[in-house]
């Protein structure tokens, strides 16, 4: 059974900032936990219990059963318009994108209306290819480049949609 947290006690009309946590560098973690801090913003971290820390902080963590797309499903259940769903899962950031959520690659790509039909479509590519075993490993290890234009990102974002200019 999943634990759900403030996520259910919503009552602002504030953006909130919905992080798939599965896969989400510990860096990219730090900095979203500064930014959010500073914009006054509630982040919530979703991961499946495969993941469980004792010292994650139960106001921001949400640990999930394990399960095929158990964390995509919960997220998409409790994102509302206008949120930011950050995560490097192009499947579920294009599902964020029809419900009117805004979402980010952990490496600091916004994902938009327009060109999320081609990164699909790249994915597809790619599933094809690594099960002929053309392709192996996983996301490149994310590198300062990465971190710097995530933060950088995350931050214009913040400054735009959290109303502090």
């Amino acid at each position: 059974m999943c634990r759900i947290n403030m996520v259910m006690d919503r009552q602002s009309e504030n953006v909130m900032l919905f992080i798939d946590a599965d896969a989400c560098p510990k860096e990219i973690r730090e900095v979203i936990e500064r930014l959010a801090a500073a914009y006054n913003i509630h982040c919530q971290f979703v991961a499946s219990y495969q993941h469980f820390s004792l010292n994650a902080d139960k106001r921001y963590w949400t640990f999930i059963d394990d399960g095929r797309e158990a964390v995509d499903l919960f997220i998409l259940n409790n994102v509302q318009k206008g949120d930011l769903v950050i995560t490097q899962d192009i499947g579920l950031a294009s599902l964020a994108l029809s419900k009117g959520v805004y979402a980010f690659s952990t490496r600091g790509t916004e994902y938009r209306e327009e060109n999320i039909d081609t990164s699909l479509s790249f994915r597809y590519l790619y599933q094809v290819e690594r099960k002929k075993g053309r392709y192996g490993g996983g996301p490149k290890k994310i590198t300062s480049q990465d971190i710097e234009r995530f933060s950088v990102n995350l931050n214009k974002f913040l400054i735009r949609h959290a109303g502090n200019e």
